[in-house]
């Protein structure tokens, strides 16, 4: 920790530093056990950023239980925190007993040693497929419990696992003015256009994704007093047909055409600390 802070403010201060002294951020912000302190604020883009003053999601409570608590990601700004405590009595009304929630952020966000490229602002969080039969589970339990997946092995249909409390809670989730986008996997995107048969505007944040029929992920906008770079809208419309051409392409591969990998593309995961925003550097010099 000593080493972390040295690193931190040596930038601060301008010097020049060998790249031994200038740890990648992973390694920075995924070793803190607590949130920095100061009133709560996001900095940043959601695969670049950090956060000061995050608050932490209760491990458990009575609509909700965190899950894979060893991995200390159930931190965020308090805007989240306290959305997901309201979602998840969206979700008893949806007739389940509450949600599983999974990653959100660290402590103090930035970069995770492993695992996801997003989720560094406290704005981001995972919420499970899997509608709780225990809002009880011991630590252990919350460790070794999967999730289902919603859809086959070919990922163009759904599975058993499916019910309409899904659609109800990401509905009530997107209707949520601090929900910037929900991201989810196509065919549950498709589903839930054929299912609603009233007002559609909400279905324009559910944006589809790979690897996400396991779980969803709630994305809040930037929330006021902090600094983020903003995300651009997602398009006009409701993007049923966009979501019904993913599953076209799932099935005949061919169809898609191969884009050239981005040359300035860095994995967060290869970010030092010194090419993170200044005020992340700030946050992870501070007690």
């Amino acid at each position: 920790m000593i080493r972390k802070f040295l690193a931190a403010a040596a930038i601060l201060a301008g010097l020049a530093m060998p790249a031994s002294a200038d740890p990648l951020a992973k390694d920075v912000f995924g070793g803190f056990p607590t949130a920095s302190q100061g009133p709560a604020v996001s900095i940043g883009f959601y695969s670049k950023g950090c956060g000061q003053g995050f608050v932490q999601l209760p491990e458990s409570g009575p609509s909700w239980q965190a899950m894979r608590l060893s991995r200390n990601r159930n931190w965020g700004h308090p805007d989240l925190v306290n959305f997901l405590m309201g979602l998840s009595q969206a979700a008893q009304q949806a007739g389940w007993r509450g949600l599983y929630i999974g990653d959100m952020s660290q402590p103090r966000g930035g970069p995770m040693t492993s695992g996801h490229a997003s989720h560094q602002l406290g704005l981001d969080a995972d919420i499970w497929m899997l509608p709780p039969s225990s809002l009880n589970l011991s630590p252990q339990q919350r460790e070794s419990l999967s999730s289902v997946s919603i859809t086959d092995r070919r990922g163009v249909g759904l599975t058993n696992a499916w019910n309409g409390g899904h659609m109800a809670i990401m509905r009530a989730a997107a209707r949520d003015p601090r929900v910037e986008r929900i991201l989810v996997d196509p065919v549950a995107k498709v589903a839930m256009c054929q299912m609603e048969r009233g007002d559609r505007s909400w279905l324009r944040k559910v944006r589809p994704i790979n690897d996400h029929n396991y779980h969803f992920h709630v994305r809040l906008s930037c929330p006021r007093g902090s600094i983020c770079d903003r995300q651009d809208p997602p398009p006009a419309g409701d993007g049923c047909a966009e979501a019904a051409e993913w599953i076209k392409n799932r099935i005949d591969p061919s169809r898609v055409k191969p884009t050239p990998p981005d040359p300035n593309y860095r994995h967060p995961r290869t970010f030092r600390l010194s090419e993170m925003p200044r005020e992340c550097r700030t946050v992870a010099g501070a007690p």
